[in-house]
């Protein structure tokens, strides 16, 4: 268990609250325990002074006095302190993720697949630097890095999909990381023409398919 603090600034003033951090990041992305995140049952303008907030202020900040309610708030819409050796643990399991995507979708001049061994000796030898993006988008970053000094490219399926009107909202965000092209058709359903790189097309239709149900017409395109 690792304490740390979860914070956040209203009206001029700040709120703190102590929080053990694996929960607390459970709970801003809406999966955790608020009893088990909140630490200490007070809300401070200073945590390490002890300086304890006024009812007032927090019905004034958070429109209620409930401490677990107000703990959620800070949690959700403001700061969590993470350790230093958090962060570096969270960027290994990053870069071994983006390593394992383009192990599935990367291959060489001759469409080969790529080592572990290369990959890994070309990203030292570009300096790459990771960050908390999902793994697939640094994953096209890198390859355009690793051109530089090796030759790599990533196998791509090129999809046709025609999404129901009723699904666009839903759905439209997820369709910009991929898209090559759209078309609004005289129904109001979109067509679109997607580049998914070929190891991660199955996610994507289990990720589209859990929205529209099935609803999506796809296509794949050859030769075009």
């Amino acid at each position: 268990m690792t304490n740390v603090e979860a914070r956040i600034r209203i009206k001029e003033k700040h709120y703190e609250i102590n929080v053990d951090l694996n929960e607390a990041l459970k709970v801003k992305s809406g999966e955790g325990n608020i009893t088990l995140a909140l630490q200490s049952p007070q809300i401070y303008y200073d945590l390490k002074k002890g300086t304890v907030a006024s009812q007032s202020d927090l019905q004034s900040a958070f429109g209620t006095i409930d401490i677990y309610e107000i703990a959620k708030q800070i949690i959700q819409k403001g700061e969590v302190q993470k350790t230093q050796e958090y962060r570096d643990e969270e960027r290994e399991k990053k870069i071994k993720q983006v390593i394992s995507l383009l192990l599935q979708n990367a291959t060489d001049q001759n469409s080969r697949p790529c080592t572990e061994e290369r990959i890994k000796a070309a990203i030292n030898e570009v300096h790459f630097n990771f960050d908390s993006r999902p793994a697939e988008k640094q994953m096209a970053d890198l390859v355009k890095k690793l051109k530089e000094v090796i030759p790599i490219k990533i196998e791509t399926k090129r999809i046709k999909l025609i999404v129901p009107a009723q699904y666009t909202g839903q759905l439209y965000g997820a369709l910009q990381e991929y898209k090559e092209s759209e078309e609004w058709l005289s129904n109001g359903n979109l067509q679109v023409i997607l580049n998914i790189p070929a190891g991660l097309v199955m996610d994507f239709y289990d990720k589209i398919n859990s929205i529209a149900h099935g609803a999506i017409q796809s296509e794949e395109l050859h030769g075009e």
